[in-house]
């Protein structure tokens, strides 16, 4: 009896580990279910709130897509999302499952980077963000040297608005971004690139167009022409002339301030006579930046005199960020660039030092071509 019992034992127990190992592999093959590509997609859906724009995002179909994530939600046993309506809402519980997919799609770009890295620090192509007001009169310069210094690390470049460049950072859609100061602190690493002074654009028949330079106060006597709301530009400028915010919303007995989509469109209404505008030092034309001419023929370009109002210009991006080999080329090809008639901050080739976004009070002083300089907040 006691050798049965203990035979019988036995079996039990081959047989409860064979079911045990069994439960571990039908554990295995849910969970090898949960794949990258699923976290991409909710990750997609959450930010986009409609499924059809986040398909697009992924390159994917739509309903490849839902599938996926349906799929998903019926593995985790809960709704990650609320269809129905023209916005998807996201559960509370998909909230949270959202954040650890970003965290985990983080973390699988940090593993291929470090693997980069090991091969070559500029291996691999590097995902820039530039603002409107920067893109057009920047990259120009800087793409030179950077294909001069790089040539193992092309640029993939995206331009946008301040806050949704933000966005993209954040969430890993662009690596770095090139931007005006100030914007949310978002916990964001920092480089000081060079302060840019501001000039003002008048038609060339224009009574101040034989003038050497303009006064804050002044403006606010013009018609002038600004960017809409969204663009950073429009707030900076409004920084050191508030009045024109009061003008622009003022109807009857002060003229009103017109808001356009670009700065070339404003350039353009500037030259029929419509009114004026301020732009950024960069976007003069080559022949005014290099001093050999004072208007292009249809405007007239004049500095803004003396406490002179700048923005700084500064690269941004995610602390965790492991290629910062990268992040010192793209600097260095700036610096290296140096664009006219602006203040560079530091020394291409230095070690690069991270600081936190800066908002200068507006009554601060700060380094900038010519006498002492006015930061736009």
């Amino acid at each position: 009896m006691g050798r049965a019992a203990a035979a019988r034992g036995r079996v039990a127990g081959r047989c409860r580990g064979a079911w045990a190992r069994a439960e571990g592999i039908r554990a295995a093959a849910r969970i090898r279910r949960m794949t990258l590509t699923e976290l991409k997609y909710i990750v997609a859906v959450a930010r986009e709130r409609h499924f059809g724009r986040a398909a697009e995002a992924c390159h994917v179909s739509q309903p490849t897509l839902s599938v996926a994530i349906r799929k998903l939600e019926d593995e985790l046993g809960v709704a990650l999302f609320e269809r129905g309506g023209a916005e998807v809402s996201v559960t509370p519980v998909g909230l949270q499952v959202v954040e650890q997919a970003q965290r985990v799609l983080d973390e699988t770009a940090t593993l291929r980077e470090i693997a980069e890295q090991g091969r070559d620090p500029l291996a691999g192509a590097l995902r820039v963000g530039v603002i409107y007001t920067i893109g057009p009169y920047l990259l120009p310069l800087m793409m030179r040297r950077v294909i001069e210094d790089a040539p193992q690390m092309p640029l993939l470049l995206q331009e946008d608005f301040t806050v949704r460049m933000l966005e993209l950072l954040r969430q890993g859609d662009i690596d770095a971004a090139i931007l005006a100061e100030p914007f949310p602190d978002q916990g964001f690493a920092t480089c000081p690139l060079y302060d840019e002074p501001f000039v003002v654009a008048v038609p060339r028949a224009h009574p101040w167009a034989k003038r050497s330079a303009i006064s804050v106060t002044e403006l606010k006597r013009q018609t002038m022409l600004l960017l809409g709301t969204g663009h950073c530009l429009r707030d900076q400028v409004l920084g050191f002339c508030p009045d024109l915010s009061h003008y622009s919303q003022a109807s009857a007995g002060i003229q009103k301030t017109f808001e356009g989509s670009s700065l070339e469109t404003i350039r353009h209404m500037v030259a029929s006579g419509i009114g004026i505008t301020v732009l950024p030092w960069l976007a003069q034309p080559p022949e005014v930046l290099a001093g050999r001419r004072r208007d292009d023929g249809l405007l007239a370009y004049l500095p803004i005199e003396s406490p002179q109002p700048v923005r700084r210009v500064v690269l941004a991006w995610r602390r965790t960020f492991t290629r910062i080999a990268a992040i010192d080329a793209v600097r260095d090809a700036i610096l290296r660039s140096d664009p006219p008639g602006v203040t560079r901050l530091g020394e291409a080739g230095a070690p690069g030092r991270p600081a936190e976004p800066r908002s200068t009070p507006l009554d601060e002083p700060v380094s900038a071509p010519g006498p002492a300089a006015l930061a736009v907040r």
